[in-house]
């Protein structure tokens, strides 16, 4: 049989697979959370901006481990699978991450098309159903740039970055040129407060900003596509991760050096104002400055729409291929080479939820969606891995191991819990959907676990 990474070309280099990563790293998010955060624990933001960093770090460790071994399209789908028995479990927790990812992708790309209206309405007022409109609009608009070979697309992903970079910097710069950007680093050590960081509001916030870092392992989605996987998987989470950590940091002290995280705050309760970037730039440089802001702040959404659409566009087709999923989705283009079966359905349902949901809803829902199979499902799976496999052919091999790991497994159990339970709730019915359709399959094919035991694992 074939399989998805021997028919996808190998064609991406580091600077490409870093390129897209940080794209869909930044996207709408930092500029919608940094103000929800300020919100939330006001003038210990930057904490939660530091352990979502710290995270996401860990957590890349993880990825690289595995995204080096495995270097196929797909990415968790066939970590998964690896761990945990290609004729065993691991059909089941592979099967389980493309049903979830079926329905957490195209939350993902709501959550930026949603991010992208909430800015377009400095530009225009909108009402509404209009914002509603526009927020569709965007994600027909990126499947369109998608319906094309990947080689061209590495070049698009480059010009989106560039723009994506030329917003953080300004933002950035403008605070330093306003001269007061190290006030909130010097107010750092006084606003801790360990009530706070033990609180249930601290989980929330770091709900939201480890949504904006989220991306830092979409190069492990494209394995299937990436030169010198071995080396490139890696360098280009790291460097993604540090990357926008210090572009994150420097763009929160920028902005709560010009308007204080009381003012914000103030906005946030009485529910005024989601656009404080885009406020931030206009008294520094005028309301011309402020639009002119906001267009770049829009050009990030799509940039990040971009990359995440690409990524997750690869995982069913993956596991079509393997024939662990429906058959419709292992189609690739017939002259443009790409799995555009997927990368309509991910359009279809995008295009739904992005009309139907809030964004404070969404980003809870994604990582609800994401941790329990993905995240602590891979981490408990690398320990698996090492025990069957050991660890001397490993590619990349995780410092200080088992210490990140369990640190890891910790850390996305607090945040499962701070996504609160209503989301939880939501979570459980689509893992208990995936699992019924799964088991359903398994009898009809006599795969695990209703396969001969005789014929192993």
């Amino acid at each position: 049989m074939a399989t998805a990474s021997s028919m996808l070309q190998r064609r991406l280099g580091l600077f490409q697979s870093t390129v897209i990563n940080m794209i869909d790293m930044v996207g709408i998010g930092p500029f919608i959370t940094l103000p929800i955060v300020m919100g939330l624990i006001g003038g210990m933001y930057l904490y939660a901006w530091i352990a979502g960093a710290i995270l996401s770090l860990v957590d890349a460790m993880i990825w690289s481990e595995l995204g080096a071994a495995y270097p196929l399209a797909g990415g968790s789908y066939n970590f998964l699978k690896e761990a945990y028995g290609k004729n065993g479990a691991g059909k089941m927790m592979s099967f389980l991450y493309v049903w979830q990812t079926v329905i957490q992708a195209p939350l993902v790309a709501a959550s930026a098309a949603i991010g992208f209206s909430a800015y377009f309405v400095y530009l225009v007022p909108l009402e509404p159903w209009q914002q509603k409109a526009i927020s569709g609009t965007v994600i027909l608009f990126i499947s369109f740039l998608l319906y094309r070979k990947i080689d061209s697309i590495g070049r698009i992903g480059i010009l989106l970055w560039a723009g994506v970079i030329a917003t953080l910097g300004w933002i950035i710069y403008g605070g330093l040129s306003h001269g007061n950007i190290l006030q909130p680093l010097r107010d750092f050590p006084s606003s801790f407060s360990w009530e706070v960081l033990g609180s249930f509001a601290f989980g929330q916030a770091c709900v939201k900003t480890i949504y904006s870092y989220l991306g830092y392992y979409n190069v492990c989605h494209l394995g299937g596509e990436i030169k010198d996987p071995g080396r490139n998987i890696p360098k280009s989470m790291f460097i993604s991760v540090i990357g926008i950590a210090f572009l994150y940091l420097a763009m929160n002290l920028s902005v709560g050096s010009v308007i204080s995280w009381q003012e914000i705050k103030g906005w946030q309760d009485s529910g005024q104002n989601n656009f404080v970037v885009s406020v931030f730039i206009e008294r520094l440089y005028g309301n011309t400055a402020g639009i002119v802001a906001t267009i770049m702040i829009l050009w990030v959404a799509l940039a990040s729409l971009f990359a995440v659409m690409l990524g997750y566009s690869r995982v069913p087709y993956a596991a079509a291929v393997d024939g662990a999923f429906f058959s419709v989705f292992a189609k690739l283009h017939p002259t443009k080479n790409f799995p555009y079966v997927s990368l309509l359905l991910l359009t279809a349902l995008a295009f739904i939820f992005s009309l139907l949901f809030r964004m404070g809803d969404i980003i809870s829902g994604i990582l609800a969606m994401r941790i329990m199979v993905q995240f602590v499902g891979q981490a408990a799976g690398i320990v698996l891995l090492r025990k069957r496999n050991g660890s001397r052919h490993l590619p990349y091999k995780i410092p200080a191991y088992p210490i990140p790991v369990i640190l890891v497994i910790a850390m996305w159990l607090f945040i499962f819990y701070a996504t609160g339970l209503t989301i939880i709730s939501s979570f459980l019915a689509v893992f208990g959907s995936g699992l019924l359709v799964y088991m359903l399959m398994a009898k009809f094919k006599k795969e695990w676990p209703f396969h001969d035991k005789s014929s192993g694992a």
